[in-house]
């Protein structure tokens, strides 16, 4: 028997982020029987760039609708349209924000089953099209503003 020696892994903040980059040790439940909602130690990198790129459309839809806003449009979302009128900084928290916690929510249960069939990591490019589309529409419409 091979008796391991005792280090304490959470003194070395490198050593931790090497650890977690290079050496993962959980990509899926420790027992093939789990049922219950897992966490890994790895994502699939399509995930983290579907992710990144959401926030980054999120950003651009909230300085779109805040442009489009200024020119005359209106936010036909009654939920953020009182957060519009100001400066827009309350705004943009509030959206970069819930998108934010919602892709974060996405990602760490992308491998669970929605209704026994869907992964819910299909929801994250779901919503990533989805921005782009929206993202599309507003960049129509800037352009279609007369004088401007």
């Amino acid at each position: 028997m091979i008796r391991r020696t005792p280090s304490e892994r959470r003194l070395s903040i490198f050593g931790a982020l090497w650890q977690s980059s290079f050496a993962r040790r959980r990509l899926g439940p420790r027992r093939g029987t789990d049922r219950h909602p897992v966490m890994t130690d790895w994502f699939q990198p399509q995930l983290l760039a579907a992710a990144i790129i959401i926030l980054i459309l999120s950003t651009m839809d909230a300085l779109l609708t805040l442009t489009l806003v200024s020119r005359g449009a209106v936010e036909i979302n009654p939920l953020m349209e009182p957060l519009v009128r100001g400066s827009g900084h309350g705004f943009a928290f509030w959206k970069i924000g819930l998108t934010s916690m919602g892709v974060i929510v996405l990602t760490m249960a992308a491998r669970l089953r929605i209704l026994g069939r869907i992964a819910a990591g299909s929801i994250l490019y779901l919503v990533l099209c989805g921005y782009l589309a929206l993202v599309g529409y507003e960049i129509a419409l800037l352009r279609s503003i007369p004088g401007h």
